[in-house]
């Protein structure tokens, strides 16, 4: 199944292209070395017959025929023309002179080159050799044949071409078993997503791509797919979570209202309880409204479309106005607010989100912290990058509750009967996200310190 996957894939079509653009590359090189040696060899060797024949040639115009004669008698008794061949023969091609006992048959021309089998064998071997020869014909009819035994270079040029053509085919044979093998793993590695990717199709979220522990390419893209796949799960969840607690969240003042108009449908009229009932309904519709205004500004804030409105603001300014607003709200509880740092702190961004982001966490201290507490909002930069941070002496948050309190509608035990809607820390990390700021929690011993941190403005 894997193999004919392998064989049809489209990576397998384009690795045999590979090898044919290759081979054919390949092949013209070898294809070149191959003839520019064997030019190179038998240049060589017709430069060696030239030379001689010239040589000769010269004999024959000197001295004639007989000084001729005695000159190739002489070349053949000289160890240094061991590999050469001659052949003197009158105008009947007999025989004058020479290491060759009769004009070849297959030899008509009556000048130039000739390669042809000798009509013998030579030097008491059993082979008739392959010569090569410069052929000349005088005026009285005379004929010299001047050549060597080509014999080895013909050898040697068959043995270059076999090498050649196995050369070739052995490039052919291991690029081909080399894409086979280098397809089959890619082919692998994506059947091994696929599988993962049918999985999770039918069964749920709860799949995950395996790694096989090299750290290349493949593991980096299944991890970076498996994360996607924990993110899509996580999200999942909080949708099912929110869709949970907004049908928990919206059934108690449902039923309220529900029970209140039912009650004053069966009853007699009265004024001032209808006005009650009438002002009580409109409370608990404004609360389920703050509910879906809640949600909806969180999902505006998610989609990013708030981009635009970024410039370089000031927290210093963003956060005394918070504090300002917020300050007779804890009044009543004796909460003292109080803001500290620096006079400037720089940040790019959305101020009225920023205020917002800011004006929950203080809200929230207020709320959450002791009567009578001490709240601190400090503008600092840290390390050059740009914080504000907002910090109570209350009771905090455990630290195994620190993931989950930014969870939509997620509210501590001992905040399950403070009003709000438990959606104020998501808007923040919202806002956060937004911004690429990280959200730092610390305990204040006692209380919570809440840290937002943004990234410094560019330029």
């Amino acid at each position: 199944m894997l193999l004919t996957k392998t064989l049809t894939s489209s990576t397998f079509r384009l690795a045999l292209i590979a090898i044919g653009t290759f081979g054919a590359i390949a092949s013209a090189i070898f294809s070149y070395v191959y003839l520019s040696t064997s030019s190179y060899v038998r240049g060589r060797s017709d430069r060696a017959i030239m030379t001689d024949y010239v040589s000769l040639q010269g004999a024959y115009a000197q001295s004639g025929r007989e000084g001729l004669a005695a000159l190739i008698e002489q070349r053949i008794a000289d160890r240094g023309f061991a590999g050469n061949v001659y052949l003197l023969v009158d105008r009947a091609l007999v025989p004058r002179a020479g290491n060759l006992k009769a004009w070849p048959a297959t030899v008509t021309a009556a000048r130039g080159w000739a390669e042809f089998r000798a009509p013998e064998p030579l030097r008491g071997t059993a082979d008739r050799p392959l010569l090569r020869a410069m052929l000349e014909t005088f005026a009285n009819g005379d004929r010299l044949l001047v050549g060597r035994d080509i014999g080895d270079l013909d050898s040697f040029t068959d043995q270059m071409k076999l090498a050649v053509i196995s050369g070739i085919a052995l490039i052919f044979v291991l690029a081909a078993v080399a894409s086979i093998l280098v397809t089959r793993r890619t082919v692998g590695r994506i059947e091994s997503i696929n599988a993962t990717s049918r999985a999770i199709m039918q069964s749920g979220l709860d799949k995950r791509i395996p790694l096989r522990g090299t750290n290349d390419e493949w593991d980096r893209v299944a991890e970076n797919l498996n994360q996607m796949l924990d993110r899509i799960e996580t999200l999942v969840g909080e949708v099912k979570q929110v869709s949970d607690n907004v049908a928990h969240d919206l059934r108690t003042p449902l039923t309220r209202m529900r029970g209140r108009l039912e009650k004053a449908y069966h009853g007699q009229r009265d004024g001032a309880g209808d006005q009650s009932l009438i002002g009580d309904t409109i409370a608990d519709l404004d609360a389920v409204l703050r509910i879906f205004s809640s949600l909806t500004r969180i999902a505006q804030i998610e989609t990013r479309e708030r981009k635009g409105a970024f410039r370089t603001v000031n927290l210093v300014e963003i956060a005394g106005e918070v504090v300002e607003l917020y300050d007779a709200a804890a009044e009543p509880d004796g909460t003292r607010l109080t803001i500290v740092g620096e006079r400037e702190v720089l940040v790019t961004g959305d101020r009225d989100l920023i205020f917002d982001a800011i004006a929950n966490l203080v809200d929230n201290a207020i709320k959450h912290g002791r009567a009578g507490g001490h709240v601190v909002v400090a503008n600092e930069i840290i390390d050059g990058r740009p914080v504000v941070s907002i910090a109570d002496d209350g009771p905090g948050i455990p630290a195994d509750q620190h993931e989950h309190v930014f969870k939509r509608f997620y509210r501590l035990e001992q905040s399950r009967y403070t009003p709000g809607n438990g959606l104020g820390l998501s808007l923040v990390a919202a806002v956060a996200r937004l911004h690429g700021a990280r959200i730092e929690m610390r305990d204040n011993s006692p209380g919570l310190k809440l840290m937002l941190w943004f990234s410094a403005p560019a330029g």
